[in-house]
């Protein structure tokens, strides 16, 4: 067996309405000792909904103050972390919460480490590059797509529009709070691209060409996909259904654990220049190019694929040629995505043919994430699977 390292979050407290007693939690961590300042970092879309006022009157109970900080955005602007980390230095934050979906939980990252250390953020890009010790965090997902609270790992958009990622076991969080009753409102559509987001975590992380994809990743990615494909059906037609909605937060929560130590590859690589130029929601990036990059890769792991597909689609027969098997197992994830109700193509995002290049071009810029694929793929490769998703 392979040397390895695992990394993940030090405690995950799982239960329906657990968010609501967040201040309690807190109050185990190191140096919340209750009379500490929090800072809240979510976004505006939380706050209007309501969604964090029963966590920020639980902090407020057990003797913090609470400084809210609610700009975040989709795709987070590193300037946008660096204002919050002004705020948090001007207001003493003695620890950071992270309360949203993926946006909001990496900028809580970068907050709780930038405001307790004098490296600057542009050093800090890269694997392992982040210094010094951060201040004590708690992260709450309200969407089960993303598995941030799990992972190491803050991707931020620079000051030219392209996306970074800060990896470092120094970013993860103390505490991850899984509270599916968080994920009751979300509408259909985000509860379909934020499923399928999880789904291609696990399959990249199953896939992946890392030296240090290992047994733990695998098993994880595994269960995560027997998850989330028995439940995203359910979980994007039934809302209110408890039972979907907490084995969508378990399984992106695993799919998390195995990508953040099998990192992800070719999928992710090529949807960043999707969200960041075009402006779409990460999870649906990945959607859109994720069938046509599996069908580029499947020469190199179709066994691998063919492992994977009864784990989503049970009814996929077996017994037979594995590159046969992978073929049916893309396809249907293809029209899974059809079927959820997500967009069938890039253009139905406002992306061209025109856009093409300069697409391809961007995502040979991921060499983080291109070296885990399991196929070498080259800008031409890119051109052509943007042109195949179109």
């Amino acid at each position: 067996m392979s040397d390895f390292t695992f990394n993940t979050t030090a405690s995950i407290r799982q239960g329906w309405g657990t968010a609501a007693r967040l201040g309690e939690i807190a109050n185990t961590l190191p140096l919340a000792d209750g009379n500490g300042a929090v800072l809240f970092v979510t976004d505006p879309g939380i706050m209007k909904l309501g969604l964090a006022a029963p966590a920020i009157s639980n902090l407020k109970t057990c003797g913090f103050d609470v400084i809210v900080f609610d700009q975040v955005q989709a795709d987070p602007k590193a300037s946008t972390v660096l204002e919050a980390v002004a705020t948090a230095k001007q207001q003493g934050a003695a620890c950071v919460v992270g309360f949203g979906g993926g946006s909001s939980m990496d900028v809580a990252k970068m907050i709780a480490l930038l405001a307790n250390t004098d490296q600057p953020l542009d050093e800090m890009y890269g694997v392992n590059q982040a210094k010094g010790t951060r201040l004590p965090l708690v992260l709450v997902p309200t969407t089960a797509g993303t598995g941030s609270e799990v992972t190491a790992v803050s991707i931020l958009t620079t000051g030219t529009e392209e996306k970074k990622g800060v990896v470092s076991p120094i970013i993860l969080p103390d505490i991850a709070v899984l509270d599916a009753e968080l994920t009751l409102g979300l509408p259909p559509h985000i509860t379909a691209a934020t499923g399928v987001d999880a789904m291609v975590h696990a399959i990249e992380a199953f896939t992946s060409k890392s030296p240090n994809n290992n047994p733990i990743s695998q098993t994880l990615a595994k269960e995560a996909l027997r998850l989330l494909g028995a439940n995203i059906r359910e979980a994007v037609s039934n809302g209110a259904n408890r039972e979907a909605r907490e084995k969508m937060l378990l399984g992106s929560m695993l799919a998390g654990q195995a990508f953040a130590n099998s990192p992800v590859a070719a999928v992710h690589a090529l949807a960043y220049p999707v969200g960041s130029l075009f402006h779409v929601p990460h999870g649906l990036s990945n959607a859109l190019v994720l069938e046509a990059v599996m069908r580029f890769n499947a020469p190199n792991c179709g066994a691998q694929y063919a492992e994977l597909a009864p784990l989503v689609f049970p009814d996929i027969e077996t017994g037979r040629d594995t590159q046969a098997v992978a073929a049916e197992f893309i396809e249907r994830l293809g029209r899974l995505n059809t079927d959820l109700g997500l967009e069938a193509g890039l253009q139905h995002v406002g992306i061209s043919q025109s856009d093409i290049p300069k697409l391809a071009s961007d995502a040979m810029n991921q060499t983080r994430l291109l070296i885990n694929n399991p196929r070498e793929m080259h800008e031409e490769d890119a051109a052509r699977i943007y042109q195949a998703s179109l």
